[in-house]
């Protein structure tokens, strides 16, 4: 109850006239305080923390130590390719705690609450997208250091440093919409299953793992194109230098492609959650 009182008192704004603000003026501000309402409640759920930082520190951690030196003898230092990997991998992963949240949000009433405020109505979903952004951004700079611990160096200095930090936000970013699509849906607690499988398939199938001709040939057009590869080599080559306009536009698209189909189906799904 003082939770949902405080989000009433800080996101009603007033504008001119004396009435609360809910024009597209207001939407920036109450925006920003979802984002922190969210990420200060995430960071008091072991989920989220778990699925977030725990999880892919000691991942990282396991693959450093028990397959680098096998998986080093295919050329290059592995740990250029497991930093990316789990820091992409992390980012969605950790979608499975927040979504969670999500679901809890839909399920208590919580969601209709704030429906009824007089707030934008896109301020709920733009907030959720900061926070998700915010999330992956905070898990991969847990990454990195761990990863800079193992070895990792920045050959490209701190523009390739930023660039690394950036293209998981851009991941998460296009995958934000799957997430709130089903977390607000009926089957919402059953994102745990969903989103570890589709990180588990993707963790085997990827340039990080180990290099794409490694595959049987059939597959490795699949490999090379999926989401997590393009992303994977995008950051790679921010640390070590190379191409990045193809895998920086295919990162691009795809999130771009997910926020086109999966936009619409999770403002629909929101809205439904919140009238209900």
């Amino acid at each position: 109850m003082s939770e949902t009182t405080t989000v009433r008192v800080d996101i009603t704004s007033v504008d001119a006239a004396g009435g609360p603000a809910t024009g597209l003026a207001a939407l920036p501000s109450q925006s920003l305080v979802e984002t922190g309402r969210l990420l200060r409640r995430w960071s008091r759920q072991p989920e989220v923390i778990t699925s977030t930082l725990v999880f892919p520190i000691l991942l990282l951690l396991m693959y450093d130590l028990v397959l680098d030196k096998a998986l080093g003898a295919t050329g290059g230092d592995p740990i250029y390719g497991f930093v990316p990997m789990i820091a992409v991998a992390g980012a969605m992963y950790g979608a499975m705690g927040t979504g969670l949240s999500l679901f809890g949000e839909r399920e208590s009433g919580l969601l209709r609450r704030f429906w009824v405020l007089p707030i934008h109505r896109a301020a709920g979903l733009i907030g959720r997208l900061l926070a998700e952004c915010g999330r992956a951004a905070a898990a991969t700079v847990v990454v990195v250091v761990v990863g800079m611990i193992l070895g990792l160096r920045f050959e490209q200095g701190w523009a390739g440093a930023l660039g690394v930090l950036a293209v998981p936000v851009i991941v998460i970013a296009g995958f934000t919409p799957v997430v709130i699509m089903v977390g607000v849906s009926s089957v919402g607690d059953k994102v745990v299953q969903l989103f570890a499988i589709v990180v588990l398939v993707g963790m085997f199938f990827n340039s990080g793992f180990v290099p794409v001709q490694n595959y049987p040939g059939w597959l490795q057009p699949v490999v090379r194109a999926q989401p997590m590869s393009c992303a994977i080599e995008a950051m790679r080559n921010f640390m070590l230098g190379g191409p990045l306009v193809v895998p920086v536009l295919q990162t691009l698209a795809w999130a771009a492609g997910l926020i086109v189909v999966f936009g619409a189906l999770a403002v629909r799904g929101y809205r439904k959650a919140a009238e209900s």
